[in-house]
């Protein structure tokens, strides 16, 4: 029998305990081991809801005296990098939420780390492991849809601002606003379900049109009135890739329509199918008739089934679904966007950024 993996979490915010403990807590081959955050009260109130152990202000110090086998970093995103690589170095596989890290510079000096240990590192891409997402990639996988020629993706909210002066809105901190909150799930899930092709050139633009009132901020995030909030709120953008296909995508904080809604629209030349709020409908065509399919899936059990698939991944020495060379490859088309929307101009792909994947 396989001895529990010792696990410790880094960063006890709301995230990482509705996400990270809460799942890993369910998974009767792991042991909570321990807790490390700067807010040592905060600390403790999860370590207690959880009975875990161990509380530590520094991170350092419980990767040192603990050996752990994994431990999940769910800090800000500026963090990201320094903490997975010590991670790393000390022999530590790393769950790491999303964002891999703040810009693209530092996603690779993550991988650079991860080969040089040969531990493994996830990033916290969970919309790949929905039910619906599985089923759809299996599908385009298989030729269904014929060739891919154009996938619309996007995650719009009326009100979802995190909060006007915490770090999400504070571009040093974060890397970016929407497009690297929001916009890395559906933009990562588009390219996902083409293959994670070769980017050619990307264009589009940012906007900040609600920074100044905090009654677009999302439930449960008061932040500061006076806080600093120096990153888009909204963001729209084209990618065309070197195969000919197209990704067009929205992603909004804050806007004035009707309701919050997450989609990927994806059109092949045999079908097409409609991801809409986690809800799938396929399009095709029967006897010289369009005809519309809905998949009876089971709802959305993404989470769980995330960390299951890593902590199989560790104990039986294979390949993870969301690997850091996808993290790095979607940065880099993060960093290319927000150069293209602050020059106003498109901006071409180096060559063989597919590379990365290899």
């Amino acid at each position: 029998m396989l001895r529990k993996l010792r696990y410790g979490l880094i960063g006890a915010g709301n995230n990482a305990v509705k996400k990270h403990l809460s799942n890993y807590a369910q998974l009767s081959n792991v042991d909570l081991v321990a807790i490390s955050d700067i807010n040592i009260e905060q600390a403790e109130k999860v370590a207690e809801k959880f009975n875990i152990g161990k509380v530590y202000k520094n991170y350092q110090d419980m990767i040192n005296e603990e050996r752990l086998d994994i431990v999940s970093v769910t800090t800000p995103n500026s963090l990201h990098a320094e903490i997975t690589i010590y991670a790393l170095r000390h022999g530590v596989n790393v769950h790491c939420e999303k964002p891999l890290a703040i810009n693209s510079l530092e996603a690779q000096r993550i991988v650079d780390a991860k080969n040089a240990s040969g531990k493994l590192v996830m990033v916290g891409l969970n919309n790949r492991f929905t039910n619906a997402a599985i089923y759809l990639k299996n599908l385009i996988d298989t030729g269904y849809f014929g060739s891919i020629y154009k996938i619309n993706t996007g995650w719009v909210r009326r009100s979802g601002i995190p909060g006007r002066g915490t770090w999400f809105t504070n571009k040093e901190v974060a890397g970016g606003g929407v497009l690297i909150d929001l916009g890395a799930h559906y933009l990562d899930l588009a390219l996902y379900f083409m293959g994670m092709p070769e980017p050619k050139y990307i264009t589009g633009a940012t906007y900040q049109n609600f920074a100044h009132t905090t009654t677009r901020n999302r439930n449960g995030y008061k932040g500061k009135p006076n806080g600093i909030f120096n990153v888009e709120d909204s963001a729209t953008g084209f990618l065309g890739l070197e195969n000919g296909s197209t990704v067009h995508f929205e992603f909004s904080w804050a806007s004035n329509r009707e309701e919050e809604r997450t989609f990927v629209e994806v059109l092949g030349t045999k079908g097409g199918a409609n991801l809409v709020n986690g809800k799938l409908k396929i399009q095709s065509e029967l006897l010289d008739t369009c005809v519309d399919v809905i998949p009876v899936l089971n709802d959305n059990i993404k989470f769980l089934s995330e960390f299951e698939h890593f902590i199989h991944a560790i104990e039986n020495n294979k390949d993870v679904l969301a690997p850091a060379e996808h993290g790095l490859y979607l940065m880099n088309i993060i960093d290319t966007f927000y150069q293209a929307a602050e020059s106003q101009e498109p901006v071409f792909f180096n060559k063989n950024i597919v590379r990365l994947l290899s």
